[in-house]
């Protein structure tokens, strides 16, 4: 049907307009109040909406990289965990050369240096095991690289050291502790091996704090965005609830306008 075929009076062309402008808002304030936004599309505001998707995605590369900061805190706790371990055994076998050094018994002596090399393969053993997900710090050939932002500008290498006996100079018992001398010189590379370890625990603990601040900055970043993105495209809902039934009475009064104006046209009606 053409748009001339009907004729409508001025009045009832007046209100029929009015009643789709109505009818729009409607239908705009109720997907508001459906889905809490008042930018849906670009249509309805393409600077805020593209701002807010900017802002958004942002937020989501940040939260990407979350799941790899809490890994990497835990590769680094595996490897303080290993570190108090070994830091732990050396101070017993300290304890072992100090009752070497108090006898002058050859056959205690021996099974003392025996459980020394004993403790030598355990702080070994400990080293090798002390890795999260394949990764270990206490090896010198590991450097964990941990990326705190989106495009991995902003990042931290953790690097890993030598935690074995090797890495810390703890050679075998030379003599099977017969002489002082040799004694004395293994306490005192473990006094070196444990100054060595705290060293590395301090830089751990560096790194480890590092991190936890990233991440804490990272969950701010990320709600700091999604408001910043909220805030361009929310409703009011109390706004958008009082223009719902604003809406709806004008739609009654439109319709009603519309049926009065058209009465003048029924009153021609009654000439025949």
């Amino acid at each position: 049907m053409g748009i001339s075929d009907i004729s409508l009076t001025a009045g009832m062309r007046t209100n029929l307009l009015n009643l789709q402008d109505t009818s729009t808002l409607l239908n705009r304030t109720q997907a508001r109040l459906a889905s809490g936004k008042q930018v849906n599309s670009a249509l309805d505001n393409p600077t805020n909406y593209f701002a807010a998707q900017n802002a958004n995605q942002r937020a989501n590369d940040f939260a990407s990289r979350k799941d790899s900061m809490s890994e990497a805190v835990q590769t680094v706790s595996a490897a303080n965990a290993g570190i108090t371990a070994i830091t732990g055994l050396i101070q017993a076998a300290k304890g072992i050369s100090q009752s070497a050094l108090s006898t002058s018994d050859t056959t205690v002596q021996s099974k003392l240096a025996a459980q020394y090399d004993t403790i030598r393969t355990q702080i070994d053993q400990m080293s090798s095991d002390a890795s999260y997900k394949g990764l270990n710090l206490l090896s010198s050939s590991n450097t964990l690289t941990v990326n705190f932002n989106e495009n991995a500008s902003s990042s931290l290498n953790v690097i890993g050291f030598l935690g074995n006996s090797s890495g810390l100079s703890l050679s075998a018992t030379s003599g099977n502790w017969q002489a002082t001398s040799s004694i004395t010189s293994d306490a005192a590379k473990m006094d070196s091996a444990i100054t060595s370890l705290r060293t590395s625990t301090q830089t751990l603990a560096a790194n480890l704090n590092i991190i936890t601040t990233r991440q804490n900055f990272t969950d701010n970043m990320i709600n700091t965005l999604q408001t910043g993105a909220d805030n361009l495209t929310l409703a009011d809902m109390n706004q958008e609830g009082a223009n719902m039934l604003m809406l709806q009475t004008r739609q009654s009064l439109s319709t009603t306008s519309l049926s009065m104006s058209s009465q003048a046209a029924q009153a021609v009606l009654k000439l025949f």
